[in-house]
């Protein structure tokens, strides 16, 4: 089945009485607004996902700005929000999609297969004229799911260190050249890295995902195909989240879902002694 879906497969679900689990992943700078954001309105049947609570653990320079949270705070988080491994998981948040790919990529590798992206998000269900909700969300109703963390493989930084395959970046151009770095301690990117910009395979105005052949063909030209993909090949961002977004676009496209180093760039900039590349 496809990661993204489009928002008008969720509405028929829901309307049609089918169970599943629906997660709003919502972050705003400014705190407590995306719980405000979420009680105005929301997709029916929706439960609220606090990013930095749920999906990430204590930022830090030795970590990173997103690390992984620990298994008892997701476990914990994804059992509030009603996921059970019978019944699909759809995800969708306000924004780019990155918070909504975060809580996708943290759920599989969490062990949790059947869960999907709503493609555009909350734009392309408020668009579409579809029902919305106000209020706190439903009750929360612990599920029972049977966890296997590290479904999903992951890169520790000491091993992207000895690491000498294929790395992927996927911020955007200016961010892994060094023109430009608003979030970490350094700017550039990690040596031998290329560069392949997650927002490369969406469209800039709707932020859905583009066309399956155009992502395996983007994917092509850096050795990646349906069939192989360098041995061991790692992908990074900032922080973990744009990476997630990444993976997500590979899944969907068909792909093979390489190691993710979650910790990316803010963990490996935060170390003086790491060495830098730029394009400069």
């Amino acid at each position: 089945m496809s990661v993204f879906v489009p928002a008008a497969e969720l509405r028929e679900r829901i309307h049609s009485g089918k169970n599943q689990a629906v997660i709003a992943a919502l972050w705003e700078p400014e705190e407590g607004k995306a719980w405000s954001t979420f009680q105005s309105e929301h997709i029916p049947t929706a439960m609220f996902c606090d990013p930095p609570m749920t999906l990430a653990g204590m930022p830090g320079r030795r970590a990173g700005r997103n690390p992984m949270p620990t298994v008892d705070i997701l476990l914990k988080a994804a059992r509030s929000w009603g996921v059970e491994k019978r019944h699909p998981t759809y995800i969708y948040d306000t924004g780019n999609g990155v918070f909504a790919a975060r809580a996708w990529w943290m759920l599989r590798w969490l062990g949790v297969e059947d869960v999907h992206i709503v493609d555009g998000g909350w734009a392309a269900w408020d668009k579409a004229g579809f029902e919305t909700v106000a209020g706190p969300g439903n009750v929360a109703v612990f599920a029972d799911i049977e966890p296997n963390p590290g479904a999903l493989p992951t890169a520790t930084i000491d091993e992207v260190k000895e690491f000498t395959g294929l790395l992927i970046d996927a911020r955007g151009a200016n961010r892994y050249s060094g023109r430009r770095e608003l979030l970490d301690l350094k700017a550039g990117h990690i040596p031998q890295a290329v560069n392949l910009p997650v927002y490369d395979l969406f469209d800039g105005e709707t932020q859905q995902v583009k066309e399956v052949d155009y992502i395996r063909e983007r994917f092509s030209r850096i050795g990646v195909t349906q069939n192989t993909a360098p041995a061991g090949a790692v992908a990074y961002s900032g922080s973990g989240n744009h990476s997630a977004l990444l993976l997500a676009a590979m899944e969907h496209a068909g792909l093979p879902v390489v190691t993710h180093f979650i910790g990316g760039w803010s963990q490996w900039a935060g170390d003086r002694a790491n060495p830098v590349a730029t394009d400069l």
